[in-house]
């Protein structure tokens, strides 16, 4: 009963945040702003060329110029960015107190704000931009009124573990800060105001945050702006996940730190993973007749709400049964995250130890 109730929860008290259709946008492209793109880059020789390239290739009527820090790369991701004809920031050591990103962020900022911007295109080196995404962004923001507008960018879907736990992973993430609630951010694709950021005290009032966009979101938030969050089919990752490892990683990196290390906020979310996604299963074959069939509408309940997210994936719908599966994954990555950061080892990135 208790997983039934929450699913009906889900449907009403959450602002549809499994209706995909609606967090979408393509409008007009007219408006005229001047943007600076700043990309923060460690290591990123792979895909940085694609990236870079994709925002200047951008069918935008404006003035965009696209910044790259350098964050002491060792593979010639600056030398490559170089090549593209566009500016190169050679970061300095990460200063105590910052994470990597925010640190590689804020010197770009610095650079960024000499040109006097309408705003600020923070990006990550594995976007390959859709041509008329910034344009879109921009119009957005402009049309709305938006002090931070952003899109979680489509990810890689392609290997029988991407397609496993990405779509769960967007899933996930629109539970947490369903769009048009204005709590969330992608930090893949974040549009904002110089001003704001200003006024919010810059990227030093979050220098410490590992799940940086949603807290620039929180604390534009607090300042009284306006925030837009929505999906697009046009900008995507280029970064693969080829093993369960990797994705399990990416998702440890942050995972206790959402649960504000909280022994007892894990103890809530590994039982309300389980009451959500794994009673029902369980309950189909150890309740009596009338538990079972509640299990059984409550699991299909679970699968219609996923099903839109499945066909944003372009996957088979039988993928939609998948979810108590991926849930079982993420529960066992969130147990891994607490358990890596009360060893001192939390939060790795790119070899740098972030959450301790």
């Amino acid at each position: 009963m208790l997983a039934f109730l929450t699913w009906l929860y889900l449907i009403f008290g959450r602002n549809g945040f499994w209706q995909v259709w609606k967090w979408t946008y393509s409008g007009d492209t007219n408006t005229r702003a001047r943007v600076v793109a700043v990309i923060p880059a460690r290591n990123e020789a792979d895909v940085i060329a694609e990236s870079v390239q994709s925002l200047l290739a951008q069918d935008f009527s404006g003035w965009l110029k696209v910044v790259v820090v350098d964050d002491s790369s060792s593979d010639g991701t600056g030398a490559i960015a170089r090549q593209l004809g566009v500016t190169v920031v050679t970061g300095v050591p990460l200063q105590a107190g910052w994470t990597g990103k925010l640190w590689a962020l804020q010197q770009g900022v610095t650079l960024a704000e000499t040109f006097e911007p309408d705003y600020l295109l923070f990006t990550d080196a594995d976007i390959h931009h859709g041509r008329k995404g910034l344009a879109q962004l921009v119009q957005l923001a402009n049309e709305r009124h938006f002090d931070l507008a952003s899109y979680m960018v489509k990810l890689q879907c392609k290997t029988l573990p991407e397609k496993l736990l990405i779509p769960p992973f967007v899933f996930f993430f629109l539970m947490l800060y369903p769009p048009g609630r204005a709590t969330g951010a992608a930090g893949g694709c974040l549009l904002i105001r110089p001003a704001v950021l200003r006024a919010i005290g810059g990227l030093e009032a979050i220098r410490g945050e590992i799940i940086d966009d949603c807290s620039l979101a929180t604390a534009v938030r607090r300042q009284g702006g306006r925030i837009w969050l929505g999906l697009t089919q046009e900008s995507q990752s280029i970064r693969p996940y080829k093993t369960f490892g990797e994705i399990g990683r990416m998702i440890s990196r942050s995972a206790f730190r959402q649960l504000e290390h909280s022994l007892w906020m894990l103890v809530a979310a590994v039982i309300g993973l389980i009451v959500t996604y794994l009673a029902p299963i369980a309950l189909l074959f150890l309740g009596d007749a009338r538990v079972a069939v509640l299990a059984l509408v409550t699991y299909l309940i679970m699968c219609a709400l996923y099903w839109p997210m499945i066909g944003f994936y372009k996957l088979p719908v039988g993928w939609c049964a998948s979810l108590p599966l991926a849930a079982s994954f993420y529960l066992g990555a969130t147990v891994h995250s607490a358990v890596q950061y009360w060893r001192g080892k939390g939060g790795v990135w790119k070899g740098r130890v972030q959450d301790h």
